[in-house]
């Protein structure tokens, strides 16, 4: 940031006289309530740290639990500010707070740093000793140690004379500063979790685009099975671990064959052309199931590709992308369900028609299934374990079940029923009873 745009922020925050809440929303972010209904963030993040407001709340990645967190909530949670400073006309806010105990008040500073390189937030007491630090440096790193119990020492006062950038509206300056973010941080994610989508969708459009045909599997098992036969004819002139024989064909021709391996007889020989014949055949006659597995399977990744390139906020993607942890993960042995969690639900989509058959057929009771009304679609189901989903949830599960199913932009109405009410009929061709039906908008 600015140090002008820095000076005027603070200008703004010395309205400000309480401390209701703080702590970290992500690894960077440290989020302060003001006053009770004034929230600022304070992206803490080298090379790219500033100050941002927004219209809703951003919920915490996780609990953060470092030496760190709980020194900043013991020392400020609930404080009086004394006061609010640009440190040593240099780009740091030092924020002075107090928190009144039984005997004696104590007082504590938290010193936000926005100096690039070494961008940190500092706790300290009101001597100058640091408390704690979001970043502990030592002498390898810098000559300005940040280190516990040591007294922290300034940095060096800038060598040049700060321009002045006057701002109209500091709030709209900071409302602005999370619409930047937000659109750097969601063109970012877009391209890294595109190129992942790319990929997928390449492997397999490839492994499409080399399935042989159907005639072409059937003629090498025609093939084979007479290589069998003829071993089976000429069985009196082949010798053991041979490999290379001469078989003398049906119209007096002779065929010269080269064997893969050496086989202990001309039965073990036999035996294995008349193998590769049935796995040839199998092949061809389930070639239709392959090739529509994948078919769906590409049809998937595109309706992903498209979702993802339509996202409005990160947050939107990230719920596409959850991490792999040991509560939180992909399902594995069915590869035809994607796995997504919604506020701690776990969501089941099936990705093309055996994918749809599975989901009905290992869901409960009480687990609610989605559809697109009065069309083919993505089958959704919402694990529920009994409990009771709020319906924001819903709503983005049916969200995921427009997505996942069409391209075109428009308003769509999916039905949802508690997966007792569907009753099967033939692969994943269902009836349903007692259901509620919701709007879902794909722009």
């Amino acid at each position: 940031m600015k140090h002008s745009h820095l000076q005027q922020v603070v200008a703004y925050m010395q309205s400000f006289k309480r401390i209701g809440a703080i702590h970290r929303v992500s690894n960077h972010v440290i989020k302060i309530v003001f006053d009770r209904h004034e929230i600022f963030y304070f992206n803490m993040q080298r090379s790219n740290a500033t100050i941002f407001t927004c219209h809703k709340e951003i919920e915490r990645s996780k609990i953060f639990q470092a030496p760190f967190d709980v020194m900043l909530a013991k020392r400020f949670e609930r404080s009086s500010i004394e006061s609010i400073v640009l440190h040593n006309n240099d780009k740091i806010i030092r924020i002075k707070a107090s928190q009144s105990g039984t005997y004696k008040a104590s007082s504590a500073l938290l010193q936000l740093e926005f100096t690039g390189k070494y961008t940190n937030a500092i706790i300290l007491d009101d001597r100058g000793v640091v408390l704690e630090a979001l970043r502990h440096i030592d002498e390898s790193v810098s000559s300005r140690c940040v280190k516990v119990g040591e007294t922290l020492e300034d940095p060096p006062p800038p060598c040049y004379l700060p321009k002045a950038y006057p701002l109209e509206d500091v709030r709209d300056f900071l409302e602005e500063n999370y619409r930047h973010e937000q659109e750097q941080k969601l063109s970012v994610l877009k391209q890294q979790k595109l190129k992942i989508l790319q990929q997928r969708l390449e492997r397999l459009q490839a492994h499409y685009d080399a399935l042989e045909s159907e005639a072409s599997l059937r003629q090498q098992a025609e093939r084979y099975r007479h290589i069998g036969h003829l071993i089976v004819t000429n069985l009196h002139t082949i010798r053991p671990f041979s490999l290379h024989v001469e078989l003398q064909d049906y119209d007096g021709t002779t065929l010269s064959l080269e064997l893969p391996k050496a086989f202990s007889s001309a039965s073990a020989m036999k035996e294995y052309y008349f193998k590769l014949a049935k796995k040839r055949m199998q092949r061809a006659k389930n070639l239709h199931i392959e090739r529509e597995n994948l078919e769906g399977k590409i049809r998937y990744i595109r309706h992903f590709i498209h979702t993802v390139e339509q996202a409005q906020e990160s947050e939107s993607i990230m719920a596409l992308f959850p991490q792999k942890t040991s509560r939180h993960k992909q399902e594995r042995g069915n590869d035809m369900i994607e796995t997504f969690f919604i506020e701690g639900y776990k969501v089941l989509l099936g990705k093309n028609e055996r994918g749809n058959i599975a989901l009905l057929q290992r869901a409960k009771a009480r687990d609610i299934w989605l559809h697109l009304k009065d069309r083919p679609s993505a089958h959704v189901i919402i694990v529920t374990d009994k409990q009771n989903v709020p319906k924001q949830v819903i709503e983005r599960a049916a969200a995921l079940c427009v997505n996942f199913s069409v391209f075109e932009r428009g308003d769509y109405l999916v039905d949802y029923t508690p997966r007792r009410e569907v009753k099967i009929q033939e692969g994943a061709n269902v009836l349903y009873y007692h259901y509620n039906t919701i709007s879902v908008s794909k722009s």
